[in-house]
């Protein structure tokens, strides 16, 4: 479905990123990766599927670095035809005890590189008439949690420019939408399982089944897999009138 087609995931080496990098390859396209861990695996995971792959080590706190980046892609496959603006990071403290460095680390990654990149790739999408943007934001871009001030904020933020990018575009072949996760077990989610497990003397197991319990009513997390399916159908033309929605999939967490 999207043979010859670009698209660009950010912190696509591991988690969400790479599920959906790897659910868009599958379906043909070429993918341009970015993060950091393992990036020679995560690329030879993508080109095992068959396509074109290239990666780029931009830090998504510097807008020059994402500019560097978008260069780069355009150089080397033409254009971003799609954009997955999925990279992010987390910090848990009460608000008065939250480190500045960390909100502004979090409000730069999280939310303003969705902003650099979206500026960045409209222009060829515009040019060519379609073109697709797909925001990771999470469940915490439509509700809060306490001490998570930061992350909270800046996924309410990547919604609400989910629907600006929409509305700009809206008679036009490019369509911006946003993915609305609850937990997915990420490296991220990891570390939360682990903290509690150990401020509260719990096994692993014991923590991620508390942790499933506070929020997601299935008691299960959702997968990279699922997300990625998304995804594709963002991409698909049953799609093309699905404009600037912020689709949860979060086993019923925000329908309590």
């Amino acid at each position: 479905m999207l043979k010859g087609k670009t698209a660009l995931v950010t912190g696509s080496t591991s988690g969400i990123g790479l599920g959906i990098a790897k659910s868009l390859a599958q379906q043909g396209a070429n993918i341009v990766m970015n993060g950091f861990g393992d990036t020679e695996g995560a690329q030879a995971e993508i080109r095992a599927l068959g396509v074109q792959v290239a990666y780029h080590g931009a830090d998504m706190s510097r807008p020059s670095e994402i500019e560097a980046m978008m260069k780069f892609a355009a150089d080397t496959f033409g254009r971003v035809d799609i954009l997955v603006n999925n990279a992010g990071i987390q910090h848990v403290a009460p608000i008065q005890d939250f480190p500045i460095e960390k909100w502004d680390a979090i409000i730069a990654i999280n939310l303003s590189s969705a902003f650099h990149a979206t500026r960045l790739a409209l222009p060829a999408m515009q040019a060519a008439n379609w073109g697709r943007i797909i925001n990771v934001a999470s469940t915490h871009g439509l509700v809060g949690s306490a001490e998570k001030s930061a992350y909270v904020a800046s996924k309410h933020g990547v919604v609400g420019l989910t629907k600006v990018t929409a509305l700009e575009n809206a008679t036009t072949g490019v369509t911006c939408n946003a993915i609305c996760p609850g937990w997915v077990l990420t490296p991220l989610v990891q570390k939360q399982v682990d903290v509690k497990a150990l401020a509260m003397g719990l096994t692993n197991e014991e923590a991620k089944k508390q942790l499933l319990q506070e929020k997601e009513p299935s008691m299960q997390f959702t997968t990279p897999e699922e997300l990625g399916a998304l995804a594709v159908f963002f991409c698909s033309a049953a799609a093309n009138n699905v404009r600037g929605v912020a689709w949860n999939m979060d086993g019923g967490w925000t329908a309590q």
